[in-house]
């Protein structure tokens, strides 16, 4: 199992050796499907909120006595059915994050790194290094992946960060923060070899 390795100019240069056991694993749609939910439920502000009728203010008179005026019967003016009053069940302040058994985590990555492989989505580099970082060292780098989307990996890189933030279609992450929902929203993966070895030592233990 083989990919693709190019140098910092973008030129080819042979192919590297894959993990099985991360790579080649069968793919799991419902564990891909279980992790993004999750995933896109962590993003969540949950700051949407209404008042219900104990948060508006007023009404805490009744309106007009019980019995004898021809209207119907009224606690508050501040009752859901008042114009001004309380909403009944609205939003309210709430986290909506939870976290998947680290299981479920380790093998739904793995699901989306072996998916990637079998598209032939995943070119691995040797190294990017540069004493300051340039956009167009960037897009030299990225060659013909900068007309689709790319999601580039490496370690501890702030200078390859910043020569390529400013690309379109690119993001990059450091390897600790690699995902599914990145993964499958990138059609590309562009990984250094040392984020890769970390990634593998990772996921095959």
């Amino acid at each position: 199992m083989k990919a693709n390795i190019i140098k910092q100019n973008g030129t080819s240069q042979g192919t590297v050796d894959l993990n099985k056991t991360v790579f080649g694993a069968e793919v799991s749609k419902a564990l891909l499907f279980e992790n993004v939910i999750m995933q896109r439920a962590n993003m969540r502000q949950g700051t949407a909120k209404t008042k219900e009728r104990s948060d508006v203010s007023g009404g805490g008179r009744k309106p007009y006595k019980q019995k004898g005026t021809g209207n119907a019967r009224q606690g508050s003016t501040r009752a859901p059915n008042h114009v001004g009053g309380g909403t009944v069940f609205g939003p309210r302040v709430r986290d909506y994050s939870y976290k998947l058994p680290k299981k479920m985590r380790s093998k739904a990555l793995i699901s989306a790194l072996s998916q990637k492989q079998a598209q032939g989505q995943i070119v691995v580099f040797e190294e990017f290094k540069l004493d300051t970082p340039k956009t167009k060292d960037g897009i030299a780098f990225l060659g013909d992946l900068r007309s689709t989307y790319t999601l580039v990996v490496d370690k501890n890189n702030a200078n390859l960060a910043k020569s390529v933030r400013n690309i379109k279609r690119t993001k990059y992450i450091d390897v600790d923060g690699i995902n599914v929902l990145d993964l499958l929203r990138y059609n590309n993966l562009l990984i250094s070899t040392s984020a890769l070895t970390s990634l593998e030592e990772r996921l095959a233990s």
